[in-house]
């Protein structure tokens, strides 16, 4: 069984089939905050630098999403479902001007999905579980 770890709405396709219309192939980062949030940023594939601490979570739409170590390492027990909303999205991503922008959703996996996912090392540690806090 195939764990996706980042998935996209119907919505958010035809957005992404739009903007790779438009600008040629994009790609994704999930940005960890500051200026615009912890919106999912969308760039002309090859205009942002991936780092030595950035992982290619999956693809959206055929387009690569990255995101950085230290944020999967706080979201891993999650699958990111990115959606598109009306509004204006980051100053630096294409999503911008276009009146609807990029939204992350999420829902954490269950014991089975999580199992699969440790099993594949794309997970590293033990899932937060509330009926474990102290």
């Amino acid at each position: 069984m195939d764990i996706l770890q980042v998935t996209a709405t119907d919505a958010a396709l035809r957005f992404i089939e739009s903007l790779a219309a438009k600008h040629g192939p994009v790609m994704f980062h999930q940005s960890g905050g500051c200026c615009d949030g912890s919106s999912p940023m969308c760039y002309p594939q090859g205009e942002l630098t991936i780092g030595d601490h950035d992982r290619l979570l999956g693809h959206i739409g055929g387009m690569p999403f990255y995101i950085s170590a230290a944020q999967l390492d706080y979201w891993q027990h999650t699958q990111l479902i990115i959606d598109v909303v009306p509004g204006h999205g980051g100053m630096f991503s294409l999503d911008g001007p276009e009146g609807k922008r990029f939204l992350t959703r999420s829902r954490v996996f269950t014991d089975d999905e999580w199992r699969t996912l440790q099993e594949a090392g794309r997970v590293r540690a033990t899932p937060f579980r509330a009926d474990s806090w102290p």
